[in-house]
This record gives C-alpha cells, structure tokens and sequence, in this order.
C-alpha cells in the first residue's frame, strides 16, 4: 500500500475528502482487504484517543458520521470474503462438471472399463487357484473408477464367497488394489511340489494329508491341490480325469525356473472353464428396445467358444498366453492384484517350451478323492476346503 494512499485513508477519516475523492476510496476499499484493515486500526486509534480525552467524536464538516467507517469497512469485508467463497464454490462445481465429463469419455472410449475390470479379473485367476470374480465397475468425479467384487471358490458344487476384491483407478493407473479375505487360511492347502525337483521330501507331509482325507465323512466333498510326479501336456491331464467323478479347477504351469527349485507356493496358471472376455465372445441374438421419445434399450445374448470337456488342450493353452499378454500391457492393474507373478520370466519360457502342467486343483466326493491315493503319477495331495454334501455326479 503507497503512502499517498495511506494519507488519503487517513483524510477519509477525518472527513476531509471531497465527494468524489470519497468514492474513489470507498470503491478501493469494497476491493482491497488489506487497505479496509489499515483504515480500521487508523479509526480504532481515533476511539482510543477520544475516549482517553473523554470526548465523544463528532463529524467534521463534509466527513461520515460516528461509526459510518466501521459499517463500511464491515460491509466491504464480508463482500469480499462472499466474492471469495463464491468463486471458490463455483471453480469447484466447474471443476467437478469438467472432470466428471472427461472421466465418463475417458473410461467408455475404447471400452477401457471392462477392459480394465478384464485384466484385474485375469490377474486374480491366473495367480490364485480356484478363485475368480466379477468385477462391477463405477466411475466417479476426478478422473476414476472403482472396481468392486466378490471372490468366490469352488467346493463341490457349491460357489463359496471367500472374500472381496477392489481396485480404484486414476484413468490408466491403479493406484490401489485390495483382497479382503473372509477366512486368512483359506487357499493355504493350494502349495505344489515340482515334479523334477529331488531335494525335497515331501512324503510325510503327503501321507499326513491322506489320513487326514481318509478321516473326514463320507457324505462331504472337499477342495484337493494335487501335484504330479512329471509334467503334463494340457490334454494328458484332462485324459486322466474323464471318467473320474471329480471336477476339474485349476491348472498349474510351469512357467520358468523359478518354480524348479522349491515348494511352489506362489503357482501361475489357469481355470478349467476359462475366463472369456466380452472380445471373444459371440452375440447369438440382440434386441432393441424403444422406451420413450429418446430413449432405447438394447439387450443381447453372447456365447464364448466351445470346449471339449476333457480336450482342447491347445485352445486352452493358446487362451492362457492370450491372458498372460492382455496382463502384460497393463501392468499397474496386475501388480496391484498379483504383485508376485513374473511375467517377463514366464511369457519367453512358455513360448519356446510350450505349455507343460505340474498340478492341478480339484474338487469332489471325499470318497472318489481317496481313490487317487493308489495313481503313481500323483506325487502329492492336501486338502483344501471342506463342505456337506452338495454334489451333482460327473462319472461316465
């Protein structure tokens, strides 16, 4: 502040401005804060001498009132702490129409929200055995969207709710992902042993399991991790299965050297019914609906490829690296799911040595599971979840 506007705050005081000399400075003061606080404390000092002196102030000719500089410098404070707020209020309110705008485009271009809820959905199912979700997805103000679903396993033939899964997104970027699990233990029996790996000795463990399988009742079903005594082409181990009655889960790859050298308790695989995305699927009928002026629905009824039950191997296993690839190009949704897969290690090992199985998870009758005990390719057997009775017969 200048201090020829200073002396010209100080004659306003006094009332020795003339009418237009006023204006001017009562317009300055309704703008500027900070010359309103000095005038302030010049009248406050007046008050102080008068009632030092014991006089009551008067109003000089031409000069305000008693009072009248408080009331306008109050009026023009508030003013301007409105005009303020206001403009705060309404930056924002832009601010949340703009970015609420452009995360809409953003997320619907390219259909990027189910790609991204497909990727996240990838994840969980290649790096945790029997355990899959849907993810639901919902965009908010400020450039993100939240992913939100339940984490389901298979015992028997009964869909069990094992936790909840969400991820929140800033347009291309995880920035946070979390499984909140209802159970801690569960999915601990899903550890496998590499078949060509000859320092551990995992038969005491191994038997423990069966007699523990052997004690359970016979109207149950349970979850079983089961590792093999060598490697398995995809379409070997389906052929071990099709007359059996128990449902196949979960497949266990070897995806490098990684898993050769100790109890595989970190597997990557794949799900028995793969995972297709809206991409690979085919609509088989649609329909359209008019509701209103303006207004139209449209509803359609899509298929994914058919699979031979206990066959295709190559499509399975060609679908797998599809998944590994679509992982890959998003890595911030894959590292917030599965921070501990490696695929820049798994993807050029499975593409120069094809894919080879190690274990599988399975799920059944605890009567048909113990019939596995005398097969010599099963090296190895522990027992997942159990559940009563829920079981629709497969065996042929």
């Amino acid at each position: 502040m200048s201090e020829e506007f200073k002396q010209k705050l100080k004659s306003y005081s006094e009332g020795t401005l003339s009418g237009q000399e006023k204006e001017e400075v009562e317009r300055e003061m309704l703008k500027m804060e900070a010359y309103q606080e000095y005038l302030e404390q010049l009248t406050e000092l007046d008050d102080q001498e008068n009632s030092e002196l014991g006089r009551q102030p008067l109003p000089t000719e031409g000069g305000l009132k008693p009072g009248r500089e408080k009331k306008i410098i109050r009026r023009g404070k508030w003013k301007a702490r409105f005009m303020n707020a206001w403009t705060v209020i309404s930056a924002f309110l832009i601010l949340a129409v703009v970015s609420s705008i452009i995360t809409a485009v953003f997320y619907s271009t390219g259909e990027r929200s189910e790609t991204y809820s497909d990727v996240a959905a990838a994840a969980l199912s290649v790096s945790r055995p029997n355990e899959t979700v849907h993810l639901s997805t919902g965009q908010n103000t400020f450039f993100s969207m939240d992913m939100n679903g339940q984490v389901v396993r298979t015992i028997g033939d009964e869909q069990v709710t094992a936790g909840e899964m969400s991820v929140n997104m800033l347009l291309g970027w995880a920035r946070l992902g979390q499984i909140d699990r209802l159970d801690r233990n569960a999915g601990n029996g899903s550890i496998f042993y590499y078949p060509l790996n000859k320092t551990i000795n995992n038969q005491g463990a191994d038997r423990e399991e069966w007699n523990r399988l052997e004690q359970l009742p016979e109207g149950t079903v349970a979850e079983a991790t089961l590792s093999l005594n060598r490697l398995f082409t995809v379409d070997e181990l389906l052929k071990q299965f099709e007359h059996r009655n128990l449902q196949l889960l979960w497949f266990a790859v070897d995806s490098g050297p990684y898993v050769h050298e100790a109890v595989v308790t970190t597997p990557l695989g794949f799900p028995y019914h793969p995972q297709w995305r809206k991409v690979d699927m085919t609509v088989i009928s649609s329909e359209t609906e008019k509701r209103g002026w303006f207004t139209r629905t449209f509803s359609s009824v899509s298929q994914g490829p058919s699979v031979e039950e206990f066959g295709d191997g190559k499509l399975r296993g060609d679908y797998f690296m599809k998944t590994l690839y679509l992982l890959e190009e998003h890595p911030s949704i894959t590292s917030r799911v599965a921070p501990f897969i490696r695929l820049k290690e798994a993807i050029p090992y499975l593409e120069k040595n094809g894919i080879k199985l190690y274990g599988v998870v399975v799920t059944g009758p605890v009567k048909e599971l113990l019939k596995l005990k005398e097969e010599k390719w099963i090296s190895n057997l522990r027992v997942g979840e159990v559940r009563l009775w829920n079981w629709r017969d497969r065996e042929r």
